[in-house]
C-alpha cells in the first residue's frame, strides 16, 4: 500500500509544481491557465450611451433590481435572460434608453462583484493547496524514513500512509474543482457581453 501512497503523493505534487509553474508571475496567487483580468472594462462590453449619469439609481428601482438578479444569476439559462431583457424593454415605451442604461449598469456592477468574488475564492483555495501540498511533502519524506528505518515500526508506517491518503485526496479533489471554478469569470463575461449586446441592439 506504501508504494500507492507514495505515487498518489507524488502526482499530488506534480500537479502542485506544474500549478505553480503556470501561474502569472504578476499573480501568485492565480491558479488557472487562463490569465488573470482583475476587473471587466466597460468599453469591451458596452457601446452604447455614457453611463455615467446612471451609476448606482439601477438600486433605486426596485423592478430594475429585481430584473437584475434574475439576469445576473448563472442559474437563468442566457436565451431566458436575453428574452426577459427584450420584453422589458420592449415594455419601456418612452423610457426605454433610460431603463436600458439603468438595465445595463446594473448587470455591470453584479457581475463584475460576482466575478470578483469568484477570482478571489480561487485565490484562497490557491493558497491552501500551495500549504497542503508542502505537508504532503513533508509526509511522504517522513515516511520514507520509517519505510526505510530499522527495526520498522509497521503501525507508525500504516497511520502515516492513511494520513497521506487522506490529504493528497482532498488535495486532488480541490484541484478538480478549481479547474471547473477556472471557467466561470469567463462564462461571466460573456454574459455580460451577450447581454450587453442585446441590450444595445433593442434601444436601436
Amino acid at each position: 500500500m506504501t508504494v500507492r501512497v507514495l505515487a498518489m503523493a507524488a502526482l499530488a505534487l506534480a500537479v502542485a509544481s506544474t500549478a505553480a509553474h503556470a501561474a502569472d508571475p504578476r499573480y501568485p496567487d492565480w491558479p488557472c491557465t487562463q490569465a488573470k483580468v482583475p476587473d471587466i472594462s466597460l468599453a469591451a462590453v458596452w457601446a452604447g450611451p455614457p453611463l455615467d449619469d446612471v451609476q448606482n439609481k439601477w438600486k433605486d428601482d426596485a423592478k430594475i433590481s429585481a430584473l437584475v438578479a434574475k439576469l445576473s444569476a448563472r442559474k437563468t439559462p442566457l436565451d431566458e435572460a436575453e428574452k426577459s431583457v427584450k420584453e422589458f424593454l420592449a415594455a419601456s415605451a418612452t423610457d426605454k434608453t433610460a431603463n436600458a442604461k439603468l438595465l445595463f449598469a446594473g448587470l455591470f456592477d453584479t457581475l463584475n462583484a460576482q466575478r470578483s468574488q469568484v477570482m478571489s475564492g480561487l485565490e484562497r483555495v490557491s493558497r491552501k493547496q500551495r500549504e497542503a501540498a508542502d505537508k504532503i511533502r513533508e509526509d511522504t519524506l517522513a515516511l520514507q524514513a520509517l519505510q526505510g528505518a530499522t527495526p520498522r515500526d509497521e503501525a507508525k508506517v500504516e497511520a502515516l500512509s492513511n494520513e497521506l491518503i487522506w490529504k493528497t485526496r482532498i488535495f486532488e479533489d480541490r484541484h478538480k474543482v478549481v479547474r471547473f471554478v477556472c471557467e466561470v469569470p469567463t462564462t461571466i463575461d460573456q454574459r455580460l457581453f451577450a447581454l450587453g449586446r442585446v441590450i444595445q441592439q433593442e434601444m436601436e
